[in-house]
């Protein structure tokens, strides 16, 4: 068995691609119906993002797997392959884990370490569980992704520091002001940085939005967006005195707000500070501004060196990730190892089981005299026998599975303990029950082939 991930996302598309293979919410349960009959196709997950579109599966031959997801992207969407195709990436086993590991951890995101991606991974796993498409190897995988995640924002600081221009200019506000609620906010100029910061100003409480631009239409259209007021830019400079927070970004060539301007306005509020942000290059706000009492003027490089500070601090989390993605992939390896010892266990106790019952019945027999209460002491005490003696062989190869050489170790116990019929049964059963969804095993597959195809059955 492998685990495979076929995907698409801002690195490999643009958004104009990318917005072609995106699934709706309505037809996930279609769709992962579809993927589950894929060929080869055990198990299936399907992450679904404005940035990403990523397959994930539990297939049974490696050499198909990308033609087969192909095929089922392009029978999906109605695309052909050719026009996707060069935009897509195919991991396979552990770098396919560990990509999961990761984008769950937010590390394989735009913004390096956001925390929304957990949600909508955990999200897509759910769904798939219910509509049945999750089976024995994801239910662990996925579950232990989603724990880590949690883990890795809660024991590290990846998430705390802005990463953007407008969000950092948000963060050094809240040093002023605590929290922007009632808090009045003039925009000069109407630019898309100005735009994104006054977003999430007003996100976080900011109450009422001035919006002053050389063009008045483009100041009524951007003010709409926050139920704002649009105005002049000299009908602006009358409102210096009432605002709290200035964003600046025009464009023109000299100095929209002077220290002179500001320093009238500062003497009508004399106890309430202003909190500036001047975006534009050529600057709009006069540096000496500064230096006014209860006035904090931050231009584009400060908020930039904010940035890149904050990043470098994520990046140094993101490899403590690392590292306990590391921690967390030896573990799912060795859950595996050890998932094929399991059906083997079950096999040598079954057998043992049925070899304690026909000797009983056969000493029963020949002793007829023999009461109740004699009977059940002596299926009490050969029963004991029975387990003390597979008590060491069960643990010992509980722990040669986990070994490089488990493969090796799991045929040489099940050829010892002569498990083959008992095996065999219990796979035929298993066909029984789920044979549209396992293929027939061949006769030479590895004992923990047989095995983790077993387990495959609570799909």
């Amino acid at each position: 068995m492998h685990i495979v991930v076929v995907g698409l996302n801002y690195r490999t598309a643009p958004v104009e691609v990318r917005e072609r293979f995106t699934f709706a919410d309505k037809d996930m349960p279609a769709a992962l119906a579809e993927l589950k009959r894929t060929k080869s196709v055990l198990e299936g997950v399907i992450i679904a993002t404005c940035n990403r579109t990523e397959i994930y599966v539990v297939i049974d031959r490696l050499q198909m797997c990308g033609y087969e997801i192909r095929s089922f992207i392009e029978q999906w969407f109605g695309v052909s392959r050719q026009e996707f195709t060069q935009h897509l990436y195919m991991y396979e086993d552990d770098q396919a884990i560990r990509h999961l590991f990761r984008v769950g951890c937010g590390l394989d995101s735009m913004v390096l370490g956001e925390t929304q991606i957990l949600g909508q991974v955990k999200q897509s796993f759910l769904q798939a569980q219910t509509e049945k498409a999750t089976g024995t190897w994801f239910n662990m995988l996925f579950k232990q992704v989603i724990t880590l995640s949690k883990r890795a924002h809660s024991e590290t600081s990846i998430g705390e520091s802005a990463v953007s221009v407008s969000y950092a200019a948000v963060e050094l506000g809240k040093r002023i002001f605590g929290d922007f609620t009632g808090k009045k906010v003039l925009i000069l100029g109407a630019g898309k940085m100005s735009e994104l910061t006054v977003k999430h100003l007003y996100s976080n409480g900011a109450e009422q939005v001035l919006v002053a631009n050389r063009t008045f239409a483009r100041a009524q259209e951007l003010a709409s967006k926050f139920n704002g007021l649009p105005c002049t830019m000299q009908e602006a400079m009358e409102h210096i005195k009432d605002v709290d927070i200035i964003i600046s970004s025009t464009g023109a060539e000299g100095y929209v707000l002077t220290s002179s301007q500001v320093t009238q306005s500062m003497k009508k509020r004399p106890s309430r500070p202003l909190f500036m942000i001047d975006i534009a290059v050529p600057r709009d706000i006069e540096p000496a501004i500064s230096d006014l009492k209860n006035v904090f003027l931050y231009d584009i490089d400060d908020l930039e060196g904010i940035v890149e500070s904050n990043m470098e601090m994520r990046r140094t989390e993101a490899a403590k990730i690392e590292r306990m993605i590391d921690a967390e992939m030896a573990a799912f390896a060795n859950w595996l190892q050890t998932l094929g010892v399991k059906p083997v266990i079950r096999a040598l106790q079954d057998k043992s089981s049925s070899i304690h019952e026909d000797t009983l019945e056969s000493l029963f027999n020949k002793l007829p005299e023999l009461d109740e209460h004699q009977r059940k002491v002596i299926r009490r005490l050969t029963k004991s026998i029975v387990n003390q003696m597979m008590h060491d062989p069960i643990n010992r190869i509980k722990e040669l599975a986990a070994d490089k050489r488990g493969d090796q170790a799991l045929d040489m116990f099940t050829q010892i303990f002569a498990l083959e019929e008992q095996l065999a049964t219990s796979q035929t059963s298993a066909d029984t029950n789920k044979e549209d969804v396992l293929p027939k095993l061949k006769v030479n597959e590895s004992i923990k082939d047989r095995a983790l195809s077993m387990a495959q059955v609570s799909i």
